[in-house]
């Protein structure tokens, strides 16, 4: 089993930038792929960015292309850490962010194709 914790969210005014970092600890991941998606109120939970285990692979929603960037570090021994840099945020950003992984490498955007998933952080950009 994949337990990924997510940090990182919070309040920011539009323009600002956030970085969000989530830690997979657990099973080895190796091969595994990575991914964002976040939850607006009311709102289906939608595809946000993608990375592949080797980091030569990254996709984003039409969305926040050009302004988040997506990152990992499979250094470290027993724990793997994905990261979002979310910049230019705007109001329609607002949304609980979440990391998952999937048991594949291959590039994926369904939600249901992700195996574990965090607990979600909350993003807010003010106007």
């Amino acid at each position: 089993q994949v337990q990924l914790v997510e940090s990182g969210g919070g309040l920011v005014q539009a323009g600002g930038s956030l970085r969000l970092s989530c830690a997979a600890s657990g099973r080895t991941i190796s091969s595994s792929a990575m991914a964002w998606f976040r939850q607006a109120p009311g709102k289906e939970r939608e595809f946000v960015a993608f990375i592949n285990w080797s980091s030569s692979s990254t996709y984003y929603a039409d969305s926040v292309k050009g302004r988040f960037t997506i990152s990992r570090d499979n250094n470290k021994n027993t724990v793997n850490t994905v990261s979002l840099q979310m910049n230019s945020l705007k109001p329609e950003d607002t949304a609980v962010y979440y990391c998952a992984v999937r048991r594949t490498n291959v590039l994926g955007i369904k939600d249901s194709s992700y195996d574990n998933w965090g607990q979600g952080t909350q993003v807010t950009v003010s106007s």
